[in-house]
């Protein structure tokens, strides 16, 4: 029943040094589940990313893995308005990497021969704004949070060097419906069958568990058992594997309430609008222990983990990269660096009690 320890003690060290923000600020900070596509329903609100935003200097971990990968092989919130290409790679970032003309992948995986769509040049999408612990500051080109430090480290592996890596913001359903002007967007995307019609997919870079979250008083706080959860008032963003997961894993007696984002749907939660909060483990940590007053974690809904859902890169159906984002993702999973990243920014092993 221990609640994630590496995680918690993060988000709590984060959330100090993030407690001169505003309430406003705060409830705004985490935006986005698993993943999430259009849709109505409960309160409205632009789709933004995922998790919350912290006011936190955190020192950048310096990933000695994202900067020499080793060659061995193996191994979604829409902001409609797209802004131009952002910025390139930052002067100091997580994922420090020299990168080389080669990359550790090579073959036909570099530069010079990869189709971008600038020639030697990586142009990566993401949303507007995006938040922790995704990226840092709404800043992906400062290589800080989890999906920025992991876009440098599939750089690369490819060969990019940092200054050789753009960044573009795309809305979350823009990215799925049109990819036009960049190479691939990471924006928690879980890979899955219906959507693999529409866009191509890297391999998974990280692995999903589903949570259920609330606040203290809650008739849900001391839930062990999916039954205990049926005749609750739940939410989920819209269109997420979240809300996948509360029809078809705890199946309440009462619909459940639909959110644009996951701000609006904390803010229902916090005011008691709804009992519980159903978001991926990542964001789910980050809520209870930097956004909410008295978050609880409930616990994690069997089968979601069991299932592999996974976050993928996601790329133009029938893109020429696609084959060599999925070796970069590979061996960055190979050589242990997906892991190391996880542990930096993820807190490393779900631990969350399993609900029943």
């Amino acid at each position: 029943m221990a609640l994630y320890p590496t995680r918690a003690s993060t988000v709590l060290r984060r959330a100090a040094l993030a407690a001169g923000l505003s309430g406003a600020l705060l409830l705004g900070a985490v935006a986005c589940g698993s993943d999430s596509t259009a849709g109505s329903g409960g309160t409205s609100a632009a789709d933004t990313s995922a998790a919350e935003t912290s006011a936190a200097d955190t020192s950048a971990a310096e990933t000695s893995a994202a900067s020499s990968a080793v060659g061995t092989s193996g191994a979604e919130s829409s902001a409609p308005e797209s802004s131009a290409a952002e910025s390139s790679a930052p002067a100091s970032s997580t994922a420090e990497s020299s990168g080389s003309a080669s990359g550790a992948v090579g073959g036909a995986c570099v530069p010079d021969q990869l189709k971008t769509t600038t020639p030697n040049v990586l142009t990566i999408a993401t949303s507007e704004p995006v938040y922790e612990p995704w990226m840092v500051d709404n800043d992906p080109s400062n290589g800080k949070g989890f999906e920025s430090a992991v876009a440098y480290a599939v750089a690369d592996q490819l060969g990019f060097s940092k200054d050789q890596v753009t960044w573009t913001r795309v809305g979350f359903d823009e990215a799925i419906v049109k990819q036009d002007g960049w190479d691939f967007d990471i924006n928690q995307f879980s890979i899955d069958d219906t959507r693999k019609k529409q866009v191509d997919f890297s391999s998974g870079y990280y692995d999903v568990s589903q949570v259920v979250i609330t606040v203290k008083g809650s008739s849900i706080e001391k839930a062990t058992t999916i039954a205990e959860l049926k005749d609750a008032k739940l939410g989920a963003m819209n269109g997420t594997t979240s809300l996948t997961a509360v029809n078809d894993v705890i199946k309440p007696t009462n619909k459940p309430n639909v959110f644009d984002d996951n701000a609006l749907a904390a803010q229902a939660l916090q005011n008691g609008q709804i009992d519980g909060l159903v978001v991926d483990l990542p964001t789910g940590f980050y809520m209870v222990g930097a956004q909410l007053k008295d978050g609880v974690m409930v616990g994690q809904l069997p089968g979601t983990a069991s299932e592999k859902e996974q976050f993928g890169l996601l790329l133009a159906k029938g893109s020429p990269l696609t084959e060599c984002a999925t070796k970069a993702v590979d061996a960055l999973r190979a050589d242990g660096t997906l892991q190391k990243l996880t542990d930096e920014w993820l807190g490393g092993k779900d631990v969350a009690p399993e609900l029943k």
